[in-house]
């Protein structure tokens, strides 16, 4: 069964959740069965509590339907337990017949969703099913940021509570029922071998192996006897059989970490593995099947690649089926409070030190850099910061980051000469400085360039370079029909001051007086 998000209307959600019943009674529990089938619900069912119990332990089981009284020494307060015991959020509805409510009452009491009342009417079977099912779908919806899933049943710990990412884990939700090849998008340290793992997880194949492979941390030749294996003489040193990744995969999932560094050369076997679901293994002539999933991920532009030349478009396409992009930290940042805190406990835990608080000044910092090692670099950080820590506090030197320094953009050019990447970085800093200046004196130019030392020509210079209005915002967010010169402290706004010159590249603006 996969547990997964489901949409609202029962009818068409309902088959992704396994339903157990447990009655004695022949003809009724085939005719529990048959109504529930017949709206879409997969059903297992069970005349014992033993059985019952059994089937909870080696099943995914999402609502259950059992009778109060059970043949034996058990009875449907055993299936209860036995099924909070496996799920503490698992709905269990009760059947009780007349004469036994307050029984049904006491099952309540305990933990059961509702109870029904015998001689069962299946309109108010169904009205109990759907609500179940609704709330089991709340309670799974956001499964894969649960830290007690995560637990129970091997999840990776994915934290946060950002929409985006909450849309993240609904994507993999939906993927997990289906067998389409997902390909995870983000830059490194977003986590992605995290959500392929949660993927393999949330789907029919969790019972099957998960193994990831990097492709830009092996050779080409050893990658492909690492995915595909090799036979005995295959090459010199190859002294018997080896198997590769994906047959030893089989049944379950293989991750294809960093993607976009694969040879061409594998390109297009890994291509006929997606299509045909067959290999030969190296140094091999038997064509062999393979059942395996594969997940791909990578920092790089697949489709770009394709059209250079550098990756083939075919099996780009093919990879592409269910896309999912993985949102940066710096496009999540309401998350990074809950990610630093769990990370600091988590290493006060390892190093056996006593809990450290993060004050509001840390946190403050930690949100205003941009981490462009994302995750794993807030990390790498904290540990360090909590080993660096001699009290119960930390402070801002522990953390080693200076969270107002300026950063270059994404997809910042670094082409050319370091002498050219230099000036556009200084362009970049000038302006922002420029910006910030004109911002905190609410838009003084004599004040800023007393602040900023450069003569007011220099200033207005500038500010016509960057486009920059006195009060700091950009000119397209000024009405056309405004202008500089309008403001009261505005310099004279001489037209010879705005001519391209020697001093119109970007450089240090001490340099412009």
């Amino acid at each position: 069964m996969v547990i997964a998000a489901l949409e609202a209307n029962p009818e068409t959600a309902a088959g992704a959740f396994d339903v157990l019943v447990v009655e004695d009674r022949d003809s009724l529990r085939t005719m529990l069965r048959r109504t529930l089938e017949a709206k879409g619900y997969s059903v297992v069912d069970s005349r014992t509590a033993g059985d019952a119990r059994r089937i909870l332990a080696s099943s995914r089981i999402s609502v259950v339907l059992t009778d109060l009284r059970l043949p034996g020494s058990s009875s449907g307060l055993d299936v209860l337990r036995a099924a909070r015991e496996c799920d503490p959020n698992m709905p269990v509805i009760v059947m009780t017949a007349y004469g036994t409510v307050q029984d049904a009452v006491f099952a309540m009491k305990d933990g059961a969703f509702d109870f029904l009342s015998k001689p069962v009417d299946t309109d108010h079977l169904l009205l109990l099913m759907e609500r179940a099912v609704e709330q089991r779908r709340l309670l799974l919806e956001n499964l894969v940021l649960k830290e007690e899933y995560a637990a129970r049943y091997g999840f990776p710990q994915i934290i946060g509570e950002d929409p985006a990412l909450l849309e993240v884990s609904r994507a993999l939700q939906r993927a997990a029922t289906s067998e389409a090849t997902v390909l995870l998008l983000g830059e490194s340290g977003t986590g992605k071998e995290l959500f392929a793992r949660a993927l393999h997880q949330l789907s029919q194949r969790r019972k099957g192996p998960f193994l990831a492979i990097n492709c830009a941390a092996i050779p080409g030749e050893l990658l492909e006897n690492e995915l595909f294996g090799h036979e005995k003489g295959a090459y010199t040193g190859a002294s018997s059989r080896k198997l590769g990744k994906l047959e030893l995969a089989s049944g379950g999932t293989v991750l294809l970490d960093e993607m976009g560094d694969l040879p061409l050369a594998l390109q297009s076997k890994l291509l006929r593995v997606l299509q045909e679901r067959a290999f030969e293994r190296v140094g091999g002539t038997v064509t062999l099947s393979v059942d395996v999933r594969i997940v791909a991920a990578t920092n790089r532009d697949l489709r770009q690649a394709a059209e250079r030349g550098e990756f083939r478009e075919d099996l780009y396409f093919r990879l592409s089926v269910f896309p999912i992009s993985i949102p940066a930290l710096r496009e999540r940042r309401g998350d990074i409070p809950h990610l630093a805190r769990h990370y600091v406990e988590r290493f006060c835990r390892g190093m056996n030190k006593a809990s450290i608080e993060i004050p509001e000044d840390c946190l403050e910092i930690l949100r205003r850099y941009d981490w462009p090692g994302n995750v794993r670099e807030l990390a790498n950080c904290l540990e360090r910061a909590v080993i660096l820590c001699d009290g119960s506090r930390l402070r801002p030197e522990h953390l080693g980051l200076d969270g107002s320094a300026p950063r270059l953009p994404k997809g910042f050019d670094l082409t050319g000469s370091l002498a050219d990447v230099g000036r556009r970085a200084a362009a970049i800093a000038e302006r922002d400085k420029i910006e910030r200046v004109l911002e905190e004196v609410a838009g003084d130019r004599t004040r800023a360039a007393e602040i900023l030392k450069v003569s007011g020509k220099t200033l207005l210079h500038k500010m016509r370079e960057y486009g920059l209005h006195p009060t700091g915002s950009s000119r397209e967010d000024v009405s056309p029909n405004s202008s500089p010169s309008n403001s009261p402290n505005s310099f004279n706004d001489d037209p010879t001051e705005g001519r391209a010159g020697p001093e119109g590249s970007a450089s240090d603006l001490t340099n412009r007086e």
